[in-house]
C-alpha cells in the first residue's frame, strides 16, 4: 500500500460530460478538440474543495461513451491529445493533485483493431452458441479472454506507459468481472517499476477482502456502504447503517476501501434521497469513516440527476461543466461550503482513513457513530432524521462540536433533521498549539 494514498481524498470527473464532447467518435482524420485544457480551469477549484487528486473516467480513444475503448494508448480525440494530458498532469501536479485514470481491461469496443485481426481471435472470449462473449448483454462491448498471454502483455503496456507519463494509478473499470489472478499477474509486472501507484478495482458485490487478496489490488469500491448511506437515511432505518458500518470495519482490517455516495453509474445522491436536508448526513458519514473517499464532480454543487436503464441513461448523471467555476448557480454554493467545511475537517483528521466505527446509541432515527484509532483519536457523529430536536444520551465530558447543520449550545441536542460531529477538546487544544 502506498503510503500517499492515506490522505487521498479524490474528486472523481467523468471528462467526456464534463467537457461536453460529443457522444460518439469524431470521423476518421479529424483534428483533436482539445477540450482537456478545459480541466485545467477547475484545478484551484478542486485544491479549493479540499481533494488531493482527480480520478479521471476513460479518457482513451472510444466510440462513444468512453469504455468501449479502441485504443488505449490514444487520448481521445474529443478531448485533446498526448500533449493536453501531459499538460493537465504537469498542472495537476504542481497543485499537488495526483491523477488516476480509468482503465477498461475487461472489454473493447467492436472497432478495436484487433477484433477485426483473424490472428487475434485468442484476444477475446469465445461464446457457447459461437461468436464472441459480450458484456452484460452490450453487443457493442466485446469481452477480452484474460487467459491469453497477449491481452495480460497489453494490459501491462498500457499500464506502465501511462504511469510513465504521470498517472498516480488505476481505476479499473468492471474488475469483478475479471479473474482476480489476471490482476495478481499484471501487478507483479507493473508495481517493480512503479511502487507509488495505486490500483483500485470495481467491485459491486461478493467478498471484498477476498477478492483485493487474490488480486493485489490496493482497493476495491465500496458500493455496500453506498447502499445503505443513501438507503437507511430514505427509510429511517438507521439500523441498516449500522450493519453496514459493522463490515466495513472488517474490510479496513485487510484493506482501504474506495467510499463514495455518488459516481459516474448511480443516481446522483440529492435525486436518489427522498428528503434533500439529508445531503449533510450521508456527507458526514463518507467523510468520517474509515477508507478513501471519492466525490463526484456535480454533487459538491447539488447537482440533480436520475439514471435510466436505456441508451443515454446515463447522461443525466454525466453533465457538461460551464467553462470556468465563476459560470456555476449560485444555488450551489451553499452545498460546496458543505463539503468545504467536511473534507476539511476529514484532512485536520487524517488518521480517519483507517479508523474503526462503533455504533454508541441507535434507534430507527437517530444514531451516534464513534470512529476512533485505538490511539486516542475520536470523533462522534451525530445524526437525527426525526422531525423533532434529539438529545443523545452521551454524557460525556470533553466533547465539542467540530462541525454541524445548526449550532446548538448543548453539543449533543440535535436539531431536527441534523447532524453534527463532535471531537474531544484536547484535540482542540493540540491543534491550536
Amino acid at each position: 500500500m502506498t503510503s500517499w494514498l492515506d490522505h487521498a481524498i479524490w474528486w472523481h470527473v467523468y471528462p467526456l460530460g464534463f467537457t461536453g464532447a460529443q457522444a460518439s467518435a469524431p470521423a476518421p482524420g479529424t483534428p483533436p478538440r482539445h477540450r482537456l485544457a478545459r480541466l485545467e480551469k477547475w484545478l484551484d477549484y478542486a485544491v479549493e474543495l479540499g481533494v488531493s487528486g482527480l480520478q479521471l473516467g476513460p479518457i482513451f480513444a472510444s466510440e462513444t461513451h468512453g469504455y468501449d475503448t479502441v485504443d488505449h494508448f490514444t487520448i481521445d480525440p474529443r478531448l485533446g491529445d498526448d500533449h493536453d494530458f501531459d499538460q493537465l498532469v504537469r498542472a495537476a501536479t504542481d497543485r499537488g493533485l495526483r491523477v488516476v485514470l480509468d482503465g477498461v481491461f475487461n472489454h473493447v469496443g467492436r472497432s478495436f483493431p484487433q477484433f477485426a485481426d483473424p490472428g487475434c481471435a485468442h484476444w477475446f472470449r469465445p461464446a457457447a452458441g459461437g461468436g464472441h462473449e459480450v458484456f452484460e448483454g452490450h453487443h457493442s462491448l466485446v469481452r477480452l479472454d484474460h487467459d491469453s498471454p497477449d491481452v495480460l502483455d497489453h494490459v501491462v503496456r498500457v499500464m506502465n506507459h501511462w504511469l510513465g507519463r504521470g498517472a498516480a494509478g488505476w481505476r479499473l473499470d468492471a474488475a469483478y468481472a475479471v479473474p482476480p489472478a489476471f490482476w495478481r499477474q499484471a501487478l507483479d509486472r507493473v508495481r517493480p517499476a512503479h511502487p507509488d501507484a495505486c490500483f483500485v478495482g470495481e467491485v459491486i458485490h461478493g467478498d471484498y477482502a477476498a477478492y483485493v487478496a487474490a488480486s493485489g489490488l490496493d482497493s476495491v469500491t465500496q458500493y455496500e456502504l453506498w447502499k445503505a448511506v443513501w438507503s437507511s437515511l430514505n427509510d429511517r432505518n438507521l439500523s441498516e447503517l449500522a450493519w453496514a458500518l459493522d463490515r466495513h470495519n472488517g474490510f479496513l482490517e485487510s484493506f482501504l476501501p474506495l467510499t463514495f455516495v455518488g459516481n459516474h453509474d448511480v443516481t446522483r445522491l440529492a435525486s436518489r434521497l427522498d428528503d434533500e436536508r439529508h445531503v449533510g448526513h450521508a456527507l458526514a458519514v463518507l467523510l468520517t469513516v474509515g477508507g478513501l473517499p471519492s466525490l463526484y464532480y456535480g454533487d459538491e454543487q447539488g447537482f440533480r440527476g436520475v439514471k435510466e436503464e436505456r441508451a443515454g441513461g446515463d447522461d443525466a448523471v454525466r453533465p457538461a461543466f460551464p467553462e470556468h467555476p465563476g459560470d456555476l448557480a449560485a444555488t450551489g454554493r451553499a452545498t460546496y461550503r458543505l463539503h468545504q467545511r467536511l473534507v476539511g475537517l476529514r484532512r485536520r483528521h487524517p488518521w480517519l482513513v483507517r479508523a474503526r466505527t462503533t455504533v454508541r446509541d441507535l434507534t430507527n432515527t437517530t444514531a451516534a457513530i464513534e470512529a476512533s484509532d485505538g490511539t486516542g483519536h475520536r470523533l462522534v457523529t451525530l445524526l437525527n432524521l426525526g422531525d423533532r430536536p434529539h438529545r443523545f444520551p452521551l454524557g460525556e465530558a470533553g466533547l465539542v462540536v467540530a462541525d454541524a447543520s445548526a449550532r446548538t449550545a448543548d453539543p449533543f441536542l440535535v436539531p431536527a433533521h441534523g447532524w453534527a460531529v463532535l471531537r474531544r477538546q484536547p484535540e482542540l487544544d493540540r491543534s491550536v498549539k
